[in-house]
């Protein structure tokens, strides 16, 4: 996927001998989390929002050198590795740089995002399905076996979360033979998190639990 084009060019930069009320303005005057600052005309580190709280107008941008966060990408970054600076350091902006460690543009996290959401994992019609196993049995190639075995299509699937030896992954697939797919995953052990509402399994379920309770109070 090709985001170089949402590089933003005509947002500023600051230099280190710049006072603080340049940065206070840009901060103002937008919802930027972070502005970049330069040394001789080179990257030398982010300037926060949340350091500008309290900062006096005549400061110099120096004073606060050791201060500034060094993260940044570049103009061939892959998409998905932006997305991790991104929110690894809980900012809407960042700064691309060249070979000469100079700032060529921004990109901002709306771009970003407006790029990846419009993907066609999101935008064609399919199903949505999270699934859970152990992470030693986590097996991709296995998830997609079970999936093209039931003649359904997988569009594509991510790790959406991973917490105490347990890995979620979220699945797009066709609609197609989406509650054969859904029987296959629970005969291989996989949790079912997330499922349409139209799971023949869990309406079942639901049936049989209904019938036993009426059975029960005859």
């Amino acid at each position: 996927m090709d985001i170089q084009e949402h590089i933003i060019a005509n947002l500023p930069v600051f230099d280190i001998k710049d006072t603080t009320e340049k940065v206070l303005e840009f901060f103002q005057d937008s919802t930027y989390s972070h502005v970049a600052i330069l040394d001789d005309g080179r990257f030398l580190g982010l300037f926060s929002e949340n350091d500008a709280d309290g900062l006096q107008p005549d400061a110099k941008i120096d004073e606060f050198r050791y201060e500034l966060q060094s993260f940044f990408v570049r103009r061939d970054t892959n998409w998905l590795d932006v997305l991790e600076v991104f929110a690894r350091n809980e900012a809407n902006l960042l700064p691309v740089l060249n070979k000469k460690e100079e700032v060529t543009g921004y990109y901002c996290l709306t771009d970003i995002v407006a790029v990846f959401i419009d993907m066609p994992f999101f935008t064609d019609p399919g199903s949505i399905l999270v699934v859970a196993t152990g992470v030693k049995d986590y097996s991709f190639s296995q998830i997609a076996q079970i999936v093209e075995s039931n003649n359904a299509k997988l569009y594509g699937g991510f790790i959406s979360d991973t917490q105490n030896d347990i890995i979620q992954v979220t699945l797009k697939i066709t609609a197609n033979n989406y509650n054969k797919v859904v029987q296959t995953f629970r005969r291989y052990n996989y949790n079912i998190i997330f499922g349409n509402s139209d799971d023949e399994f869990l309406e079942d379920l639901k049936n049989r639990s209904d019938y036993l309770e009426k059975y029960l109070n005859v």
